[in-house]
């Protein structure tokens, strides 16, 4: 038998980066809203705003700083993130602008939020650059507990707005939503503690009807939890934060445990809180009553559920066009953060309102992906939980603007106007763009030993 002795040389390739993708992407997502705001002054006074050059010079600065701290910091990230949440900032400026044309909406409040979202954006390149590693997060697991109560608990020392105690007053800053920043927080402290307690809390002690049941010392966490939640919505009439802090308890709680009875108790725990809150809670009966009675009458007008109604049912398929909508009509709870949707429903159609929310689920689809890709587990229960406190705050804001739900006092990410929601949400896509690239940066393999040159020897 004879052999032939072959040598190939291995060369050395580096993954793909797709920053250039991603810069390619953000140039469309800062054209998109610097057309937009044209647009609204061309409908409205019938010539060019004269703020369109700062406004497309300032996007085009925060979309490109933070690009070049991305390629530099985190090479190897999801390249969807970045310019969808550039995009959808750079919306809401524009229909926030738009509404400030309104008179009777009050002051302005665009440039407050360009300012907010600068200082987003700042805190996103400063997550970057100071969290190399994001399971460094890991060791303040339970201080990130007590971060959060102290977050969550704070403003019920504060007097309310619009019914709801989910504001803090700092003197010199204005008025800021803690509930914002306790989501992230709460989100690690989660990740934390179902890294730990996951194997303890899968564990099953009977089946019955299809479900394994907990064992019943650990539904102490699950109970805990409810528990904490039903107080804010007792304390702070906070219908909204109340759902998001126990839904992502939850949801994170089946994905550490792949157990579908805890969603069913989560599901049961819920309702039967919520029903029993809303029998002697006033705040809470009236925008359930709201909700299921929308075209009611109250105090001699409609409701706002009613009127965002009429916002999407004259906006139609395609809309009035921007800046030629009629949402300033919404009274009552401001139409600049709650009900942004119904003029974004009314003023670019159930197609636009459509195409919104697509980025929306495109950005959730993005951070599930990368807890997929996670190679640690806090990692992927880190983006989970991020992940699904996002996904959870769109579908609870959406769903009670178009009549799903009944209505809560949260914001909509990165389009309603407000300071903590927007300087939250890039920091939360500051940390799942980190555990990206964690997730996505190329193995170290190790070092051929013949100078990436090996002999193979085949024998016919």
């Amino acid at each position: 038998m004879s052999s032939v002795t072959t040598t190939t040389t291995i060369g050395t390739f580096a993954a793909p980066s797709r920053r250039n993708t991603e810069l390619a992407l953000l140039v469309f997502a800062v054209l998109i809203p610097v057309f937009a705001y044209v647009n609204v002054g061309l409908a409205k006074d019938g010539s060019v705003p004269a703020g369109a050059l700062g406004y497309a010079v300032g996007l085009g600065l925060l979309a490109g700083v933070t690009h070049l701290i991305v390629r530099k910091w985190a090479p190897y990230a999801d390249p969807l993130m970045l310019p969808v949440a550039t995009l959808l900032n750079g919306m809401g400026l524009v229909f926030i602008w738009r509404l400030d044309q309104e008179p009777s909406l009050g002051k302005a409040m665009a440039p407050n939020q360009l300012l907010w979202s600068t200082l987003g954006v700042a805190l996103f390149i400063g997550m970057l650059i100071l969290l190399k590693d994001h399971r460094v997060l890991q060791r303040y697991t339970y201080i990130s507990m007590v971060t959060a109560l102290v977050l969550l608990i704070a403003p019920v020392f504060f007097p309310g707005v619009n019914g709801a105690k989910i504001w803090i007053t700092i003197p010199g800053l204005g008025s800021l939503q803690p509930g914002e920043f306790a989501k992230i927080v709460i989100a690690i402290f989660f990740a934390g503690y179902l890294m730990v307690k996951r194997d303890a809390l899968a564990l099953a002690s009977r089946r019955f009807l299809g479900l394994y049941l907990p064992r019943g010392r650990d539904l102490g966490p699950i109970l805990v939890i409810w528990a904490l939640s039903l107080m804010i919505l007792v304390l702070e009439t906070d219908l909204g934060t109340s759902l998001l802090f126990f839904g992502l308890f939850v949801v994170m709680l089946y994905v550490a445990t792949e157990r579908t009875s805890w969603i069913v108790f989560g599901l049961l725990l819920s309702a039967g809180g919520a029903v029993a809150v809303a029998t002697f809670e006033s705040h809470v009966q009236t925008r359930v009553h709201n909700w299921l009675n929308p075209l009611e009458l109250v105090n001699g007008g409609v409701t706002e559920t009613a009127q965002a109604m009429y916002s999407f049912g004259s906006g139609g398929l395609l809309g009035s066009g921007l800046g030629q909508g009629y949402s300033r009509l919404i009274q009552g709870i401001a139409p600049k953060s709650d009900y942004i949707l119904a003029t974004v429903g009314e003023e670019v159609g159930l197609a636009g309102l459509m195409g919104l929310l697509l980025l929306y689920g495109l950005l959730i689809e993005r951070g599930i992906r990368t807890a997929l890709a996670a190679r640690d587990p806090f990692g992927k229960l880190l983006a989970v939980g991020l992940t699904g406190a996002f996904a959870l705050q769109v579908f609870v804001v959406a769903g009670g603007v178009t009549g799903l739900i009944p209505l809560t006092g949260m914001t909509m990410p990165f389009l309603a106007q407000g300071g903590s929601s927007v300087i939250a949400n890039w920091a939360l896509v500051g940390i799942l763009i980190r555990i990206s690239d964690t997730a996505r940066r190329p193995a170290p393999t190790p070092a051929p030993s013949t100078d990436a040159e090996m002999t193979q020897v085949v024998r016919p």
